[in-house]
């Protein structure tokens, strides 16, 4: 066995406590009054509607002519990038066509002490600012709740000059083409405008050729085409790499920035957590009383394995918590649903496993006569297939739940339309927990057990489950 360096198992362990420290009780600062947040921790959590309740409410159009399907849609379409733009993953959008109602459910901020309704929709309902700007310069990058970039206000000269506004578009539509050479099928969007955005556009696009005109809705930006010619007659299109369902979903996107009405709420109401804070409490204290007897049986049964399995297990939890809470400044704040905390126990349920997996192996191999740095060399080979296969199955589970039920819906095409929710949340915490098995169950426990076997108090095969001698 390749020896690993003393120091090593120290280096290891301190940075996973501290891991699992600042992630379960964050950094913050006091200035006077004030206080500052330097890394969020479980209290920065968003808890979703089933564990902290939250707010339903009835958009419809300021108007009193009826809106078409695609109107209604649009608003959806702009009510759902808001959500997804404030990291709100625990939401459920229905259209009405016949009352010309949208109804959204979603919960409330983190640390919401008022609990008033009627502030909490307002950032929805407000008139989006659809915007086409000079360039593509911005001031921040943050990551979607489906790990896709997410580019935030805009800067330089894309702030200061704005070629057209949602009130210069007539319509966007999404429409398929093909290649007359090789017969491929492609999507794009298909823009039209009206008669105040066709002057504008048209020295715009004289101006930018061959350069960047980008698309903001309110300060987001979803799109960045590049000038390929002059328009002169008010139509063009939007090409890329896109799917139909991508299209179709910037077509709306689009289109919700040049709606002819205002969103008005019609009717809005509280909703009733299934647990609440007490019962959040109760399931603090359970999960600790398990995790606690599970560290005793991993000590009893496998002794310095057991230990060393601990705080892999601990570096596990940590990382589950920083995925959800922000505390990665690249990963953003997630709304942690029940399902979500199931994702979580089922991951560490899986870490006990592996790590219970490579100790078992372990203390097979002493007592089939092998020496003590052979038998951790031979029960690592021996336990990482096994290992492997039960946790990529769970990924390609997890994968597929986020893929069906994520605000993208990446696989419209075979499962159909769904909606964001508490599944979606299911597979995020399952992935982001099999993810930190494999890199604390396997990869830091390996590393810890190999450093830890070079002291000469821990050379006893007894620590591993060995016979004693």
């Amino acid at each position: 066995m390749k020896r690993v360096a003393k120091p090593v198992f120290f280096i290891v362990a301190l940075l996973i406590l501290f891991l699992t420290y600042t992630a379960t009780f964050g950094i913050k600062g006091q200035n006077g009054d004030n206080s500052t947040t330097y890394i969020k921790g479980v209290s920065d959590i968003r808890w979703g509607i089933d564990i902290n309740g939250g707010v339903e409410a009835t958009f419809s159009p300021e108007t009193t002519t009826k809106a078409t399907k695609e109107q209604i849609d649009s608003a959806k379409a702009i009510i759902e990038l808001r959500m997804t733009s404030q990291h709100i993953t625990d939401y459920e959008l229905y259209t009405d066509y016949d009352h010309d109602r949208i109804i959204a459910r979603f919960p409330w901020k983190n640390g919401e002490k008022t609990f008033n309704p009627e502030s909490a929709i307002q950032e929805l309902s407000a008139t989006a600012l659809l915007t086409f700007r000079e360039g593509d310069e911005y001031t921040t990058t943050t990551t979607g709740s489906d790990g896709q970039p997410v580019y935030k206000t805009p800067k330089g000269v894309t702030a200061t000059n704005i070629v057209l506004q949602g009130s210069d578009i007539k319509s966007a539509k999404p429409e398929m083409t093909q290649d007359q050479t090789t017969g491929a099928t492609a999507y794009e969007i298909g823009l039209e405008l009206n008669d105040s955005g066709i002057t504008k556009f048209a020295t715009a696009t004289e101006k930018l050729n061959g350069q960047i005109i980008s698309i903001w809705m309110d300060d987001v930006r979803i799109s960045n085409p590049r000038v390929g010619k002059v328009i002169t007659d008010g139509k063009c299109a939007i090409t890329g790499s896109f799917t139909a369902a991508e299209a179709s979903a910037l077509a709306n996107k689009i289109n919700a920035g040049a709606l002819p009405f205002k969103l008005t709420t019609t009717n809005f109401s509280t909703i009733s957590p299934m647990l609440g804070s007490s019962s959040l409490r109760a399931m603090l204290i359970a999960g600790c009383i398990a995790f606690a007897l599970i560290c005793l049986f991993m000590l009893f049964i496998f002794r310095l394995p057991g230990f060393v399995a601990i705080i892999a297990l601990l570096g596990q939890i940590g990382l589950s918590f920083a995925a959800v809470s922000g505390y990665f400044p690249f990963v953003n704040s997630f709304t942690m649903t029940l399902p979500g905390i199931a994702g979580i126990i089922l991951s560490i349920g899986m870490g006990v496993d592996a790590n219970i997996i490579t100790a078992s192996r372990i203390k097979e191999e002493l007592w089939a006569g092998k020496t003590l740095d052979g038998a951790i060399q031979k029960g690592d080979d021996n336990s990482f297939w096994a290992i492997f296969d039960g946790n990529i199955t769970v990924i390609i589970v997890a994968l597929i739940l986020m893929g069906v039920f994520g605000p993208t819906n990446i696989l419209y095409g075979l499962f159909g339309a769904s909606t964001t929710g508490s599944i979606y949340s299911f597979g995020y915490t399952l992935l982001i927990g099999i993810i930190g098995n494999f890199l604390f169950g396997v990869t830091a426990t390996r590393l810890m057990t190999k450093s830890i076997s070079g002291f000469k108090f821990a050379r006893s095969k007894w620590l591993y489950g060995g016979a004693a001698k």
